[in-house]
This record gives structure tokens, C-alpha cells and sequence, in this order.
């Protein structure tokens, strides 16, 4: 099943807490604390990877959790990190922050890897508090809670060229005869359901990847039709091949269809509408077909318009070797524009203290707001040990040495 959108939550890891233990062993009697330091909280990583083409398991797991960092121990043993949770997605996936709605990470090529949901800081034992005065501290951090964040994933196919047209222009049967796809084809509208790729194989060095969209309608740049859900996925695409079916059985002229479908797609992106576009009138081999591509050329003046059979096969050797031809010479699809997520500092269970803040993705930097962050973060924490401290000299104070008092 084609799945291309889903919406998940991520949970970082929570940090152990440290230890409060104290030093007891044969022949030590004054011991000491010696409580070790939580393990952090695992993080969740996204990753694109070849050979994953769906988010199909997005759909069935809504919650997607990292390993919990393990307490401290005696001895100053630190606890273990949790475990990281990589998630495995199609390349050319893109990432959105559903609290803020910006676009956290583009997933493409294969292989990127980008931090999300970062795990919490392990506490640290007693023997951290430590000091010439507060010899004995019985108390320790607390691990710090992960970072949680609920994103939509939104699969944007990547292609080299992309089929467009009307329904029934004959786009399926032109890419199963172009590479070994083989998509549902049939005599009605609306066959192809879902997009479909196909890899078309000039010679053994020389390949290229086409992507079949639903046919569009009018009006599919707002929603009619299955228009808006699948034109995204020929945004990624070096160059568009856009088939015009040459005698339709609606008797629609195939001027009106071919501006039709140029409409659309400036309407739903002047970026998309822009790219390289080849016009190819379809279905050749039926009667009357020349006469009515004579009357395409007219009304198009100046446009180049290639003439293929897509059942036959006549004219798609030459049609390959063009798009080969200006695919070469298009530059490649830019990635999408990151911005940097919002910091929020992450609130500890008990309503009080503040945790760090965090700057989840590792190709956004959001330094300023990230060093502003920690700042407050770290006065926070600051303040709760120095009133750990005062509270802990008093319960303590019979085992401080009292300050002798000045003779005159």
C-alpha cells in the first residue's frame, strides 16, 4: 500500500537519576559519598534509506519511543545511555514541526541521518555536591526528561522526470512501455490510483527514473480530483514529459486540455510550472490523429511537439534520447528550506525546574536562541543546588567543625 502521509510523536529517552550513595566498606570509617551519574536518555534519529518507498509503518505506530538512560549506582558507577531509535524512512521525505508547522528536515539524498528528539542529561550522583564544607551529601540529581515532539511526514518522490496530462493520455502505458513498471492500465479515467516509478534504460551507463502521477483536472491545484495530493510529487523532478491525448473521447480539443493542465500547475506552483517541459501528442496510430496534430501546432506556434504511439511504440526511442538530452542539462532539484525549530525548554515531571533546551537537528544551528536558552537553564539549576545546599547545612550541621570565635 502507497502511503505519503502520516503524522507521529517522538519521545527522547529520560536521563537516570544519580546516586545518593555513601562509601561503607572494612577499615574506611569516615567513607564518603561516592554516587554515580544517570545515563543520558537515548535519542530518536530519522533516516533516509534506499529500498524504503512508503510510510506505511508510520501509519500503524503512532508513538516512537528512545531508551531510558539507567540510574546511578555505588561505587561511582554510572548509569547506562539509553538506547538510540532510528527510524527508517523513504528518501525525499519531508519533515514538518506540527506545533510550529516549519519545515524541520528534508530527508534527501539516501542516507542522511538528522537528529529529532534529543534524549535527557543524566543526573549526577552526590559525589558532584560534594565539598570542603558539605563533606556528606545525601541527595542527587534527578535524570532530566527527553524531548518529545510530534511531526508530519510528507513523502515527495524523487524522479528525473515526471509524466503529466489529463486522464486517459496514455502516461501508464507510456511508462510500462519505457521501463519494466507495470502499472494498472484500462479504457476509463482515473486508472493510475497512486504514483508509480519506472526506470527507463537507454543503454547500460544511462538511466533514468520517471514518476506517473494521477491524471489531472482542472481545478487540482485546490483539491479537485487526486490533483493536490500527488502534484507534490513531481516537485522534485529535473523534467517534466507532458502527454497530450491526440483524438480524446470527450471530443475536448487537445489545445484546451494541454493549457488546461499548464494552469493548473502554475496555479499550484509557479516554481514547478517552470521547469523544462517536453509536449508529446499521444495515440499516433489512430485515424485522423495527423490532421488533429496539425491543429496543435497551429494553435501552439513556436512550441516543439514530439509524436509518439505509446501502444505501438513509434517515436519513444528519439523521445528518450531527448529527455536524456535535457535532463543532463537541468540542474538538479534543491532541497527544501530548513528552518531552524523552535527551542523550548523541557519541563520536569514535578512542575518546578526547568531542563535545558535543546537544538534537535544537527544541520540547523538557531545558535543564539540555543546559547540564550542554556543560560537560563543553567541559572535555574544553579539556584536549585545552592538551595539544595542551604537545606543540606542545616539537616548537617552537627557535623561541621563551628568556626572558633575571635579573642579580643
Amino acid at each position: 500500500m502507497f502511503i505519503d502521509e502520516a503524522e507521529i510523536e517522538l519521545f527522547g529517552g529520560r536521563g537516570g537519576n544519580g546516586c545518593a550513595g555513601m562509601r561503607r566498606e572494612k577499615f574506611e570509617p569516615h567513607g564518603g559519598p561516592d554516587g554515580g551519574d544517570g545515563g543520558d536518555g537515548g535519542s530518536v534519529y530519522l533516516q533516509a534509506v534506499e529500498g524504503v518507498d512508503t510510510l506505511l509503518d508510520m501509519v500503524s505506530k503512532h508513538h516512537w519511543h528512545a531508551g531510558h538512560g539507567d540510574h546511578g549506582s555505588g561505587k561511582k558507577k554510572d548509569g547506562r545511555r539509553g538506547e538510540d531509535l532510528t527510524i527508517r524512512l523513504p528518501p525525499g521525505t519531508l519533515v514538518y514541526d506540527c506545533t510550529t508547522g516549519l519545515l524541520v528536515a528534508d530527508l534527501t539524498p539516501a542516507g542522511r541521518k538528522v537528529l529529532i528528539a534529543a534524549g535527557g542529561k543524566g543526573g549526577r550522583g552526590n559525589v558532584h555536591f560534594m565539598n570542603s564544607v558539605r563533606q556528606a551529601p545525601d541527595f542527587a540529581e534527578p535524570g532530566k526528561p527527553g524531548h518529545s515532539r510530534r511531526v508530519k511526514l510528507q513523502l515527495r518522490l524523487i524522479a528525473d522526470v515526471g509524466l503529466i496530462g489529463m486522464p486517459n493520455a496514455g502516461k501508464s502505458t507510456l511508462l510500462s512501455r519505457l521501463s519494466a513498471a507495470r502499472p494498472k492500465i484500462a479504457d476509463y479515467p482515473f486508472t493510475t490510483l497512486k504514483p508509480q516509478l519506472g526506470i527507463a534504460e537507454l543503454d547500460a551507463d544511462r538511466r533514468l527514473v520517471m514518476a506517473d502521477i494521477p491524471g489531472l483536472i482542472e481545478g487540482a491545484h485546490a483539491g479537485a480530483g487526486l490533483g493536490q495530493d500527488f502534484l507534490r510529487h513531481i516537485e522534485r523532478t529535473r523534467v517534466l514529459i507532458h502527454l497530450v491525448d491526440i483524438l480524446p473521447l470527450d471530443g475536448k480539443k487537445p489545445i484546451d486540455a494541454y493549457l488546461a493542465i499548464r494552469e493548473e500547475l502554475f496555479r499550484y506552483s509557479p516554481r514547478l510550472a517552470g521547469k523544462p517541459e517536453i509536449l508529446i501528442a499521444n495515440k499516433m496510430d489512430l485515424t485522423g490523429a495527423a490532421e488533429a496534430l496539425d491543429e496543435l501546432r497551429y494553435g501552439l506556434p513556436g512550441k516543439h511537439i514530439l509524436a509518439v504511439s505509446a501502444a505501438t511504440g513509434t517515436g519513444l526511442r528519439p523521445l528518450l534520447e531527448l529527455v536524456w538530452q535535457l535532463v543532463q542539462r537541468s540542474p538538479k532539484s534543491e532541497a527544501f528550506v530548513e528552518r531552524p525549530p523552535v527551542i523550548l525548554p523541557v519541563e520536569s515531571p514535578g512542575g518546578g525546574g526547568k531542563g535545558h533546551a535543546i537544538d534537535e537537528t544537527h544541520h540547523v544551528t538557531g545558535k543564539d536562541a540555543a546559547e540564550s536558552a542554556d543560560m537560563s537553564a543553567d541559572d535555574a539549576q544553579l539556584a536549585a543546588e545552592v538551595a539544595a545546599m542551604k537545606a543540606d547545612d542545616i539537616r548537617k550541621g552537627k557535623y561541621y567543625k563551628k568556626a572558633k570565635p575571635k579573642s579580643d
